[in-house]
């Protein structure tokens, strides 16, 4: 696929995916939408870990409004179903860990977006808005979801219900994302977890993704024999043989991915 509507690069192990339509503060369209599900499934398959971004001020302000069919005749089910669903499972289901960087705004889609990641990294300044009420429609991309999982059923009621911003300091404050960093050290830190994650047991990694996600509809019985099985498959990784050679000869274990 020839990307139009982001950039995408590839090096050290890091894959990058950066939402490059800045001045419509990286509005999803359906060409996006088709360009990060392609992405995420390429890179997902040969890079050790995925960052997204965003181009300018905004890391991704939604849906974009102004594209397509008139509001009288858009089908958002269809939308959701045919072009949204398939960019969210490609993330959710990525075998490395995926980490969203949080440049700026994060609204509506774009917020859920970002909380399809496994890692939300936010700048300081950067903002979490569930605006869809502000125009009658329901959280969407994932949002009812994964809100309620992360912030509590109170919490995600009332950012759904008052549509109000919220910074990135309360973000991470209520468990919505793992970080808020001031904006002068933003780049610097989700560059050096992006290197960390990319120097780890990539295998690992993905059955840690596996065994998180299962839990969230797991009775301890099941979730006890998913444990059982994913880590009888870890134990038998080169990069498990690596780490306790690593341990008992006490230095730094070179992972492989593998």
């Amino acid at each position: 696929m020839i990307y139009t509507t982001i950039t995408v690069t590839e090096e050290a192990g890091v894959g990058m995916i950066r939402l490059n339509r800045p001045t419509l503060m990286n509005a999803l369209n359906a060409q996006m939408r088709a360009e990060i599900t392609q992405a995420v499934r390429d890179l997902g398959g040969r890079a050790r870990v995925l960052v997204m971004t965003g181009e300018g001020r905004a890391f991704c302000s939604g849906q974009d409004l102004g594209a397509g069919a008139s509001v009288n005749e858009i089908d958002l089910g269809r939308i959701l179903r045919e072009e949204y669903e398939p960019m969210l499972r490609a993330i959710h289901d990525c075998p490395v860990p995926v980490i969203a960087a949080v440049n700026g705004v994060a609204a509506g889609a774009g917020a859920n977006l970002a909380l399809a990641a496994d890692v939300v990294i936010a700048t300081q300044s950067a903002v979490f808005l569930q605006a869809f009420a502000r125009i009658g429609l329901i959280p969407d991309a994932g949002g009812t979801y994964w809100l309620p999982r992360l912030v509590g059923f109170a919490r995600a009621m009332g950012q759904s219900l008052f549509a109000g911003p919220g910074t990135a300091d309360e973000a991470a404050a209520t468990g919505l994302i793992w970080a808020s960093v001031p904006d002068d050290k933003f780049a610097a830190e989700w560059q050096a977890r992006a290197a960390q994650l990319a120097q780890g047991p990539t295998l690992a990694y993905g059955a840690i993704k596996r065994a998180l996600r299962a839990s969230m509809t797991a009775d301890l019985d099941s979730q006890l024999d998913t444990e059982a099985r994913l880590q009888g498959e870890m134990g038998a990784t080169r990069d498990f043989r690596e780490g306790v050679m690593a341990f008992l000869e006490k230095r730094p274990a070179k992972f492989e991915g593998r």
